[in-house]
C-alpha cells in the first residue's frame, strides 16, 4: 500500500468496508485523508465540529479501526482516498 501510495497509483475498488458508510461519512474519510482536522472539515461541510466528530466515530467503529491513520490506509487501499501530488 505504502510502495503504491509512493507511486502515485491508487486501487481503483472499494471495499464491502467502505460500502457500511454512509455516503457523508465517505466524505468525512476523504477529507481526514486530504488531512483536515475535525474544525477545518466542519467548516468545509459547513457541520458542526461534534457532528464531524460523531461521523469520525461511526468511520471508526464501521471500519472497526481506532485511529485516523488506520482509516485513511483503509480507505487509500480501496480507492477511497487518493494520494496528494506535490509539485
Amino acid at each position: 500500500v505504502l510502495a503504491a501510495y509512493r507511486e502515485g497509483v491508487a486501487p481503483a475498488r472499494l471495499g464491502p468496508e467502505l460500502d457500511l458508510l454512509t455516503p457523508r461519512e465517505r466524505e468525512v474519510l476523504s477529507l481526514i485523508g486530504a488531512g483536515l482536522t475535525n474544525a477545518e472539515i466542519a467548516g468545509h461541510l459547513v457541520l458542526g465540529e461534534g457532528t464531524v466528530k460523531t461521523h469520525v466515530g461511526h468511520i471508526f467503529a464501521k471500519l472497526v479501526v481506532r485511529d485516523r491513520a488506520a482509516a485513511v490506509v483503509l480507505a487509500f487501499d480501496h480507492g477511497l482516498v487518493q494520494p496528494r501530488r506535490d509539485p
